[in-house]
């Protein structure tokens, strides 16, 4: 029981640590990103990186998940009669929610993960001790750049995930299913207010800081050895998966 207890609190004690040392790292990166000089160039190439490099898979996603919200969608509607709702519920569920979860976790996987083991190799080969070495701080120049891109790559991303995923529904309900397109997109203009884009953009936005953060966190204090980088690569993406999900919890109760 006491070993219990004592390996309990250790745990505790542990998780304690390593939070307020990620909370640290945020902050620091954060302060180096908002303080000038800025570093342009490394932000574009980012924000290539982080946008053009995911934008596949936001599509093939965005339009595979508009189908099957119109076609279950659809099916739901038309058990009350009401089919000419399809395009309201399919756009406030990509708005709200799907368009900036799916999007922040599909770029997690795919960009998230690079940017880990990108600074985790770059911490076991001492590339950022010859940083430090030559007075550059690594936070400025490697996470920082990250973090900005993500907060402009995102929120494109997830708009351009919203568009598809909406004529991916118009595809299945209307063409396929025949509901009206007037009735459709009447629908969604009636009811898709301004408060629900805002919503959106506030999730991509702190959605994009998250996973750039986690990620760069992850790589920047991974241990020694490639198996160091691969458990830090895997750590990155599953926490920054699953604080997506519980921080779109919180700001969907609030928003």
């Amino acid at each position: 029981m006491q070993a219990g207890l004592r390996g309990l609190g250790s745990g505790f004690l542990d998780w304690l640590q390593e939070t307020g040392r990620m909370g640290l790292f945020f902050g620091e990166a954060i302060l180096a990103g908002i303080r000038p000089p800025y570093k342009g160039g490394r932000i574009i190439r980012q924000v290539h990186f982080i946008g053009v490099g995911s934008l596949f898979v936001i599509l093939l996603t965005a339009s595979f998940t508009g189908m099957v919200l119109g076609l279950q969608g659809y099916y739901t509607l038309r058990k009350f009669q009401a089919e000419g709702l399809l395009g309201s519920a399919v756009a406030l569920s990509l708005i709200r929610e799907l368009g900036p979860v799916l999007s922040a976790l599909m770029v997690t996987g795919r960009a998230g993960s690079a940017m880990t083991a990108e600074i985790g190799i770059m911490r076991i080969t001492e590339q950022i001790d010859a940083l430090d070495a030559m007075a550059i701080d690594p936070i400025r120049h490697l996470v920082a750049p990250k973090m900005i891109a993500g907060l402009i790559a995102v929120p494109l991303l997830t708009s351009l995930f919203d568009l598809v995923g909406i004529y991916g529904g118009y595809l299945v309900g209307v063409q396929l299913l025949g509901v009206g397109s007037g009735s459709y997109f009447s629908g969604m203009e009636g009811s898709v207010v301004f408060d629900d884009i805002y919503g959106g953009i506030i999730k991509s936005v702190s959605f994009g800081l998250i996973l750039t953060g986690v990620a760069c966190y992850k790589g920047y204090f991974a241990k020694q050895g490639a198996e160091g980088v691969s458990r830090a690569t895997t750590e990155s993406v599953v926490l920054s998966s699953v604080l997506i999900l519980i921080w779109d919890y919180f700001l969907t109760s609030i928003l």
